[in-house]
This record gives structure tokens, C-alpha cells and sequence, in this order.
């Protein structure tokens, strides 16, 4: 799934499918049977102050301001190296205000030679040892542009 302005390539199983998105980003969704979210993925174009430098701290920061409360940041880490770029990722957790769900996410801020991006990829919170693997899995295959 590439973004439209050409910064990143997300990487999804083939179980996921197309999520509802903010315009310029782009979102797939593995449900359960009944509709329920098992795991998230999205990609957007970098929009704020974010940098490398400040993502760990941005990120919780950004959580605290949304939909969410009590975000703790779990582990953190630099200079990664991306396909076609570098990054810094914060893996975190936080409880939504509206329906009072934990979810677990690792949120990366990944720069390419065409922009910066950031990649979200979630689960339940409960259910991260099952799906963890998988949402690692399209943290490694993402794409800076």
C-alpha cells in the first residue's frame, strides 16, 4: 500500500484489509469474525513537529493529546535502518477514552529520500504475544520513498 506523496510503502499479510484512513495515508484492518480489530496498520505522511530526534517523546505526547489516556512508553529505538531509509520507533501503550480499550502499538517515524513518514502498527494490548510477530514482520518490510 504506498502513500500518495511517494514517502513509504506499507507491507501488510494478505488476510488484511483495506481500513478507513485520513486523506494522504493509507490503513488495512485483520478482523475477527464478528468484526472485532485484532491488528492495525497505517502509514501517513510526517505532519508536525515530529523528528527523529524527538519521535519517542512526540509520539506519547501526541497519544495523550488524541483519544487516548494513561500512554507508557514500553521501549524505544533509534536509528534504525528501513528499506530505503532510517527511522526511530517507540513501542508503546495506552487506553482509549471512548469504549476504555488497551492497545499496544509500535510507532515509527521513518525518513526516505522523498520525505519522512510515520508507520502505526497495533493490537489489543491482551493479544500482542499472538500477533506481535505479524505487526513486527511489516515494521521490518516497510518502505521509505
Amino acid at each position: 500500500m504506498d502513500l500518495p506523496d511517494g514517502t513509504g510503502v506499507l507491507s501488510v499479510p494478505a488476510d488484511a484489509s483495506p481500513a478507513e484512513s485520513d486523506p494522504g495515508s493509507v490503513s488495512a484492518a485483520v478482523s475477527s469474525p464478528t468484526g472485532e480489530p485484532r491488528i492495525y496498520f497505517n502509514a501517513t505522511p510526517r505532519q508536525g513537529s515530529e523528528s527523529l530526534d524527538n519521535w519517542s517523546t512526540f509520539r506519547i505526547d501526541h497519544l495523550a493529546d488524541e483519544n487516548s489516556s494513561s500512554p507508557t512508553k514500553i521501549a524505544e529505538r533509534s536509528g534504525m535502518a528501513f528499506l530505503g531509509g532510517t527511522g526511530s520507533c517507540v513501542e508503546d501503550s495506552y487506553v482509549t477514552r471512548v469504549g476504555n480499550n488497551q492497545y499496544r502499538e509500535m510507532a515509527c517515524l521513518v525518513a526516505g529520500s522523498k520525505g519522512s513518514s510515520v508507520l502505526i502498527v497495533a493490537a489489543p494490548a491482551d493479544s500482542w504475544p499472538l500477533y506481535g510477530p505479524v505487526l513486527e514482520h511489516a515494521v521490518d518490510a516497510y518502505r521509505a520513498g
